[in-house]
């Protein structure tokens, strides 16, 4: 069982780009979820989140917030344990 990882990204923001890279690196599969152009999906990011940036980075039920937090995840040894527990929670 992959853990649920999902991103809302736009098309042309460097920091999207870089959190795919940084999951695609470490071989973890992702959800993408575009708002280029989406009002829908932008309201939806932002009523999830809090926030309008993108990427907006959800692994399992937890918020990660942006590429930033991630990649602080990541830098920290804390991605590895966040990636099990979502993979570790029971499915809806």
């Amino acid at each position: 069982m992959k853990p649920q990882v999902t991103l809302y990204t736009t098309r042309f923001c460097p920091y999207c780009v870089a959190a795919k890279h940084l999951l695609k690196n470490r071989q973890v599969e992702f959800t993408e979820i575009p708002v280029d152009g989406d009002r829908e999906k932008r309201a939806e990011l932002a009523r999830l989140s809090g926030q309008h940036t993108v990427p907006q980075i959800w692994i399992g039920d937890v918020h990660v917030g942006g590429f930033d937090d991630l990649a602080a995840l990541d830098r920290h040894g804390r991605l590895d344990a966040l990636l099990t527990t979502a993979q570790q929670a029971p499915t809806r």
